[in-house]
């Protein structure tokens, strides 16, 4: 399943997954309105792909604009899901965040560490 990410990059769920963070997102209150357009956005800007012969798959149009994807792009491992970034918007992405990883804290992540 592929879906519109944070940051603008495009995120890729197993179809499992993909369904538990629906069922999250359809549990959120219908009276918040950020709530109501996450949900919208994201039952309306997914997309089910399924592999061709050499492993590959085709993103909409309409995710390659989302995600201001160019000829180079950059896939990335998140835990459970993965993320696809335009190469030199990851790269810029990384240089800005780099510190917030070096500094993350604990209250911040919720105490995993």
């Amino acid at each position: 399943m592929v879906t519109k990410g944070q940051d603008h990059s495009l995120a890729v769920y197993p179809k499992e997954e993909f369904t538990a963070l629906a069922r999250r997102a359809a549990s959120a209150s219908r009276s918040n309105p950020q709530a109501r357009a996450f949900v919208r956005a994201l039952a309306a800007g997914t997309d089910e792909q399924r592999l061709d012969t050499q492993g590959r798959i085709v993103l909409s149009a309409e995710h390659r604009r989302y995600a201001n994807l160019t000829r180079d792009c950059t896939v990335i491992g998140s835990v459970d899901f993965l993320e696809i970034w335009d190469k030199q918007a990851w790269e810029t992405y990384l240089a800005e965040h780099e510190e917030d990883y070096a500094q993350a804290r604990d209250e911040a992540l919720g105490g995993i560490f």
